[in-house]
């Protein structure tokens, strides 16, 4: 059987009928792909968004979502790990429903690109010395907040233990 015959009888007439049609009518090649969660999931935010309650209640559930989230990132900031990932993460559920959240969120990513494709197309010597920099911010984040949060010096007890052994 030829293979355009074969779509046209497994796509049924509407989209909201089998998820594995977009909104063309056409077949998704593979409905594991994240299109078709993406398709189940905006189907089911509009189906929320009908419902007056259902409207009110979403914006405030992505609201103290999101704000949790954001939250629980910018007190990550100052510790190794993923700090501004988080913010980012908190910054995408807000933008679910927040028209503000998703210009931001594009403005981000679209500054994260550009900063990637530069130092990508930087010599080997300025990666290393971008890196190098990179990680004695990193070292400095953590010896401040072990120090802040424990009260220890690292520097002060590593420069000890040296003199001592």
């Amino acid at each position: 059987m030829p293979e355009d015959e074969r779509v046209r009888r497994e796509v049924s007439p509407t989209p909201a009928a089998n998820s594995d049609v977009d909104e063309g009518g056409a077949l998704r090649t593979d409905p594991g792909v994240p299109e078709g969660r993406r398709y189940r999931f905006r189907t089911t935010l509009e189906i929320i968004r009908a419902n007056p309650t259902g409207r009110i209640a979403l914006k405030v559930f992505v609201a103290v979502a999101g704000a949790i989230v954001v939250t629980l990132g910018l007190a990550l900031i100052p510790l190794p790990g993923p700090g501004w990932l988080i913010v980012i993460g908190g910054l995408g559920i807000w933008a679910v429903e927040f028209h503000w959240a998703k210009r931001l969120l594009n403005f981000t990513r679209r500054h994260v690109q550009s900063w990637a494709r530069w130092v990508r197309d930087q010599s080997l010597f300025v990666r290393i010395v971008l890196g190098s920099v990179g990680l004695v911010f990193v070292a400095a984040v953590v010896w401040l907040s072990v120090r802040a949060s424990l009260g220890i010096d690292l520097i002060a007890q590593a420069m000890h233990y040296l003199a001592t052994h």
